[in-house]
């Protein structure tokens, strides 16, 4: 396994933890509790080799969108959220279909063309974006459609698709969107009114209006090492959730911010590792090219949502409701992101059983590879 990765992981869920100590105490023991099952995830989806991942693909892929077509039938909202439906429960379980989608997706395309190749392909691997895609958007969650096709873009790019082919694909499927576009707008107004800043005052739009000052009033008074759990605070709507970013930064100040980044950027850093030494082992296997689709497809799901999630709380974007992975309270974005770093952990040990032992970088040689 790599040490970074675990290292990465261990920071942003202690990070999790503070944020949620912070923002909602009583909350503490079951998020710590949750906590330590993604962590036991991560460690035995790693012991996985990517081939059972792409052999299982095409039926989990499936899976996630039947979990999808249920969602917009028998699926639930947040409270106030007339019309929303992004939750499914099913006995005591309670999950957002949309994170297992994500993840589906990444295992169907690399699968996809790791198999078949990139050559002639764009069509069907288009199918299986806008697929996924369309479902999520239908919830409707915006953040998480935009965040669904973005990653199909770059598992694209992972793969070899040349880029003209991409921007084409791109603005082709842009013009079709354009006459569903109005209607989708009319139908859910509160998008252009978050995104222009013109929120009407109802109780719950005002909630995400106000939540964003509150949270720099607490990454400001957080200072450079922070106040700890304790301490008066306001009491705001997503603290522990959408915003626990200011959580953390109150209790563990800029300090504690430059952690959460640094966390991110070794998640990066390893899967970019995955493909660089990919590069090295000859012949380039199927397996090993969807090792690496694999890995980078996994690093965009966490830090592609981080970004997101940081550019809202920094008042960059308009409120999306995603959250930030491995440190948010909520367990379906936990246990999916936890898996992603598995599935990068596995990327990383098939790579290197295949790299003669004088291609090991000496920091991976005290590692071992099984």
């Amino acid at each position: 396994m790599s040490l970074q990765l675990v290292l990465a992981q261990v920071l942003l869920l202690t990070l999790g933890l503070m944020g949620v100590a912070t923002a909602s105490p009583e909350k503490i023991l079951d998020h710590g509790s949750k906590a330590l099952l993604a962590l036991a995830a991560t460690f035995l989806v790693a012991r996985l080799r990517p081939r059972f991942f792409l052999r299982l693909a095409p039926y989990f892929w499936g899976f996630t969108l039947l979990l999808l077509l249920l969602t917009l039938f028998i699926g639930q909202g947040a409270a106030g959220s007339e019309g929303v439906k992004r939750w499914l429960e099913i006995g005591p379980l309670r999950f957002q279909p949309s994170e297992l989608a994500k993840l589906g997706l990444v295992l169907q395309l690399a699968s996809f063309f790791s198999r078949r190749g990139v050559q002639n392909k764009l069509i069907s691997a288009t199918v299986m974006i806008v697929l996924t895609t369309l479902l999520v958007i239908l919830e409707p969650d915006l953040g998480t459609s935009v965040l669904t096709f973005g990653l199909g873009i770059i598992l694209m790019y992972a793969a070899g698709v040349r880029i003209t082919n991409i921007t084409g694909f791109v603005l082709a499927l842009g013009l079709l969107a354009i006459p569903f576009l109005s209607r989708y707008l009319e139908t859910h107004p509160y998008i252009l009114e978050r995104f222009f800043g013109h929120v009407e005052r109802d109780k719950t739009l005002e909630v995400g209006l106000d939540q964003i000052g509150m949270a720099h009033r607490d990454l400001k008074f957080g200072g450079l090492w922070g106040r700890g759990p304790d301490g008066e605070r306001w009491s705001y709507f997503a603290a522990h959730t959408d915003m626990i970013v200011a959580s953390v930064g109150y209790s563990a100040g800029l300090l504690g911010v430059t952690m959460l980044l640094f966390s991110y950027w070794l998640v990066v850093s390893t899967a970019l590792q995955v493909s660089q030494l990919a590069t090295r082992v000859r012949p380039m296997t199927p397996e090993i090219h969807g090792a690496t689709i694999l890995a980078t497809g996994a690093m965009f799901m966490i830090v592609g949502q981080a970004f997101v999630n940081l550019a809202v709380a920094a008042g960059i974007f308009p409120v999306t409701g995603v959250p930030l992975p491995l440190v948010s309270y909520g367990f379906s974005s936990m246990l999916t992101m936890s898996i992603a770093l598995g599935v990068i952990h596995s990327a990383m040990r098939e790579v290197r059983r295949h790299l003669p032992q004088s291609e090991v970088p000496p920091d991976l040689a005290a590692v071992p590879a099984d």
